[in-house]
């Protein structure tokens, strides 16, 4: 047995650990396979149980025109939304394609971080059980587990609450606050998360979903040990990456895709 530092993933060839980055589609297969993820990823949130009526989006951003959006109709659930029903939107909030009910938060919230953050391709937020629980403490997430540390120095903390969020100075605040991190908590409500891909947007809102678990039951329990700051930021670039939340997602749509490949119509 050798005695060095392995990496973490061992023998993956370089076109592998490109990422979604290395894809070569045309604009209008891109289009399609981002609509695609879009809604896998819906059906991921429905299957997890994070819906809660009409509540939560996630948005991806159009390859073809950069200032739009694709995003889920309001009132169409999570456990049924398909690649037909998605709808893009435009930075003045009108619905440029598609049918369907722009919900005013995710235009008010999402718009602003894709307009701000160019390299965001993805955002995800919802109303599921243990991010709101968290919420509600007014905190940022700690290094007390491995996962956790994905989010080490990477998420940031709106510490009010000033009601459902359409007004549009408040997702200006929100997308400032949230400045380059990947996640933010957002008081009373929920989290949300960004990525460059739709996957990657995925998998920090799962995880950061099961840390905020992970840390109330850890505190129910007791007095958590936190990971020492200097093995947390270690961590968080093992962890942390783009490429990493990318790849980590990949299983879950893998699975979502077999079991319900309806969700293409």
């Amino acid at each position: 047995m050798n005695q060095q530092v392995n990496q973490l993933v061992m023998n993956a060839s370089d076109a592998v650990l490109a990422g979604p980055d290395g894809a070569e589609r045309s604009p209008e297969e891109e289009q399609r396979f981002r609509k695609q993820r879009l809604a896998a990823a819906l059906r991921i949130f429905g299957k997890f149980g994070f819906d809660e009526g009409v509540a939560g989006h996630i948005t991806v951003r159009d390859p073809m025109d950069t200032e739009t959006f694709w995003v889920n109709p309001m009132g169409r659930s999570f456990k049924q939304v398909c690649v037909s029903d998605l709808i893009r939107v435009d930075h003045d909030g009108q619905i440029v394609e598609g049918k369907g009910i722009l919900n005013g938060a995710a235009f008010t919230i999402h718009g602003h971080i894709h307009q701000s953050r160019p390299e965001v391709i993805a955002a995800a937020h919802a109303h599921s059980i243990y991010g709101k629980a968290w919420s509600s403490l007014g905190r940022l997430l700690d290094p007390i587990t491995q996962d956790a540390c994905a989010f080490y120095g990477d998420h940031a903390l709106l510490n009010d609450y000033t009601g459902v969020v359409v007004d549009m100075t408040e997702g200006e605040r929100l997308a400032s606050i949230l400045g380059q991190k990947k996640a933010i908590i957002m008081q009373n409500h929920g989290h949300l998360t960004v990525g460059g891909s739709v996957e990657e947007a995925c998998w920090w809102y799962v995880t950061m979903e099961r840390s905020c678990q992970a840390q109330l039951l850890a505190e129910a329990a007791g007095a958590p040990r936190p990971i020492p700051a200097d093995m947390a930021k270690h961590t968080q670039q093992q962890v942390g990456s783009r490429q990493a939340g990318w790849f980590s997602a990949l299983p879950m749509f893998d699975v979502i895709m077999a079991e319900q490949p309806d969700l293409l119509g």
